[in-house]
């Protein structure tokens, strides 16, 4: 009976690889992230080397990171505006060419602090640009209800890289010097080049009839459903908390490996790679802890388990020990992290998934160099045994502030578009451009069900924002207390027009409860109206 359940599950976990292009992609990343953690941990060794500061080394996090908090945003509106297959091509092409001048530079002892910082924030920038679209594609791979378990599996890929990469990496500086970590990274970029270069990517149909959103509006979209979603806000609420904190044992490992373990290079790579091994370890068994764990209650577990590793780390002096607590802190991050992002994945209907996890993206690596720099900050100007502590006690605190925020709310909700709004009257096309347009719903009910009505109606404020209205209200007629009128705005007539593309089955329930309020012979009047402006020099 148990090695029934035991195979069962680890099929359930392993389930996304029967999909072909999920399983090239998923290798072709799998060798890309080992590159990436390869250059992670080389630059990290080789800052201790070029700068025993404390704040310099956790500026090499602030480089890693930093870029994705700055460029996620335009990234993630280029991958929903543009072919995401084309997008993520030409950047790791641009990473490749970068990373192949770093291992110049190193190789010929060339590199200095402001050098390392400069190409790993470039390297940054280009997996700013990355992440959103690569992010995006996940559910074009899988069948939805596989979706959690492929974001899991990302994790793991990323983890089982951080296993390998490190340990290799510090093998091969062992051997052959600084600079082949870097060398190995850039040869990593083929393999996923490669392998985007075969998938045949088939752009998912997101409007019937619109034309190509301009990136500035492209990106004021985004924003506006990242306000307006309670999901995706829950979602980064606990991303920010957890990743402040957290960040503090990413940010002084290096140091803390050289310094207060007196480990080398070998031991540091070791020590990644153990917690890679945790992280695996947990992804792996994932879907039997689903099975006694919410969101919210694996988020507290991970959470506990990082914060205590953490603190253990600010005292601790022996190796053998420090890999036994590094697997503990693996297998607690991928229960945090698979959290978040699936619940992420769940919160975003397509025409908005890349913009979406830019947004969240933002959040999580926004917060990660907010803490790489301020760990490393406090560990410079206190110790770095203050610093950990401090983060561990935050972290756990932090669980308090969190609790009430419920992770994968829309883990029901179904974001394909419903289409259930009339087409309005068409535009000649010269004026989609034109703009601001005013929208204005007039509802006419009984007024013994006024509050009821106000209740209802006012929960469609947020959905009428994450689709791309802003300026919303609700006003009631003087002179008949039974007439209401609901108007927002859009930013342009062909803004409009997405509008009704945007919106969701899950919407409608919502949509038609305050209907049902509506007492007229016919249904509620839809007026439009579009800003109009005096022709220059015509005086007439």
């Amino acid at each position: 009976m148990s090695t029934t359940i035991k195979n069962t599950q680890q099929k359930s976990a392993l389930s996304p690889f029967k999909y072909r292009v999920f399983t090239v992609m998923w290798l072709a990343a799998l060798v890309s992230n080992i590159g990436t953690w390869m250059h992670s941990v080389g630059a990290g060794w080789l800052m201790t080397s070029l700068s025993p500061s404390a704040i310099d080394i956790a500026l090499v996090q602030t480089a890693t990171t930093l870029p994705v908090f700055l460029f996620a945003l335009p990234a993630g509106a280029l991958a929903d505006i543009f072919n995401r297959k084309t997008l993520l091509i030409l950047t790791n092409i641009a990473m490749l060419g970068a990373a192949i001048v770093f291992a110049m530079i190193v190789s010929f002892e060339q590199v200095t602090v402001n050098s390392l910082l400069l190409f790993t924030f470039l390297l940054g920038a280009g997996a700013a640009f990355m992440a959103p679209a690569w992010q995006s594609v996940i559910p074009s791979m899988v069948k939805s209800e596989d979706l959690p378990q492929a974001v899991a599996l990302g994790g793991i890929s990323i983890n089982l890289s951080r296993a390998i990469g490190p340990a290799l990496a510090g093998i091969l500086i062992s051997i052959y010097g600084i600079a082949s970590p870097f060398i190995a990274n850039a040869i990593s970029f083929i393999m996923i080049i490669s392998a985007l270069w075969w998938w045949q990517y088939s752009p998912p149909e997101i409007s019937r009839t619109r034309s190509p959103e301009h990136i500035g509006s492209a990106m004021k979209a985004g924003v506006r459903f990242a306000l307006h979603s309670t999901a995706l806000k829950a979602t980064m609420w606990h991303v920010f908390g957890f990743m402040f904190f957290a960040n503090a044992f990413w940010g002084l490992l290096p140091l803390l490996s050289k310094e207060q373990l007196a480990g080398d290079a070998t031991f540091f790579g070791l020590m990644m790679g153990a917690i890679g091994f945790g992280a695996v370890a947990g992804g792996l068994v994932l879907p039997r802890i689903k099975n006694h764990l919410n969101a919210n209650q694996m988020v507290i577990v991970g959470t506990l388990g990082t914060s205590l590793v953490t603190a253990f780390f600010a005292i601790t002096t022996h190796q053998n020990a420090a890999l036994f607590a590094s697997l503990i802190f693996g297998v607690s991050w991928i229960l945090v992290l698979a959290s978040f992002n699936t619940s992420a994945q769940l919160a975003l209907p397509e025409w908005v998934r890349a913009r979406g996890l830019a947004v969240f993206l933002m959040v999580f690596f926004g917060s990660m160099s907010l803490g790489a720099t301020f760990w490393g900050w406090l560990a410079s100007v206190a110790s770095m045994q203050t610093a950990m502590i401090s983060a561990a006690i935050g972290g756990v605190v932090f669980i308090f502030f969190s609790y009430q925020s419920k992770l994968q709310q829309s883990k029901t909700d179904d974001h394909s578009p419903s289409h259930h709004w009339p087409e309005p009257a068409s535009l000649d096309r010269d004026l989609y451009e034109a703009g601001p347009v005013k929208i204005q719903i007039c509802y006419e009910i009984d007024i013994k069900n006024k509050n009821a009505f106000l209740q209802a109606i006012y929960r469609l404020k947020d959905i009428r924002g994450r689709n791309g209205s802003h300026s919303w209200g609700v006003y009631e007629d003087t002179d008949n207390e039974s007439f209401f009128i609901e108007h927002f705005m859009e930013d342009s007539w062909e803004q409009h027009l997405r509008h009704h593309d945007r919106v969701t089955h899950a919407d409608k329930p919502l949509q038609d409860a305050v209907l049902a309020f509506h007492k007229g012979l016919t249904a509620p009047k839809v007026k439009h109206y579009l800003a109009a402006y005096p022709i220059k020099g015509d005086k007439s």
